[in-house]
């Protein structure tokens, strides 16, 4: 586990610019979004889950998230067809928040291109690292 600015990232996932993290398993990929991105986000109150059977292209948006100051439309950081969504997550959304890398997990897509695995950052990337550093800053947290 890397920790940066005292928000935790795990070294077996890749993370999108815009904090979402990405854990491979074969073709099947699991996303969810950070422990950084949950805390500047704040209590998740609503997801809308993406459509099983979707076909999704790297950096479209297909699921959105709402907390009490924000409304987010969540991009695919992979293409490929959605799979499967984390249905415990309509009636607990703060799961999101409380275990962002295991329960709070977002949905499932079988990928169609792990190449694009490679624009991704990585736990102990210096770009991650300058990332959250600069995105602290921006959002005070």
């Amino acid at each position: 586990m890397t920790s940066i600015l005292g928000y935790e990232f795990p070294e077996d996932l890749f993370f999108t610019r815009d904090h979402i993290w990405v854990k491979a398993d074969g073709d099947d990929v699991t996303i969810g979004l950070s422990d950084f991105g949950q805390a500047i986000a704040g209590d998740i109150l609503f997801i809308e889950m993406p459509n099983i059977g979707r076909v999704i292209a790297k950096d479209e948006a297909f699921m959105s998230m709402e907390s009490g100051k924000w409304v987010g439309r969540v991009k695919a950081p992979i293409s490929g067809t959605v799979s499967e969504a984390n249905e415990e997550l309509e009636w607990e959304t703060n799961l999101v928040n409380s275990d962002p890398y295991g329960e709070g997990w977002l949905a499932k897509i079988k990928a169609s291109d792990l190449s694009e695995l490679d624009t991704l950052l990585r736990a102990d990337s210096p770009e991650l690292e300058a990332l959250i550093t600069e995105e602290k800053a921006k959002y005070n947290k």
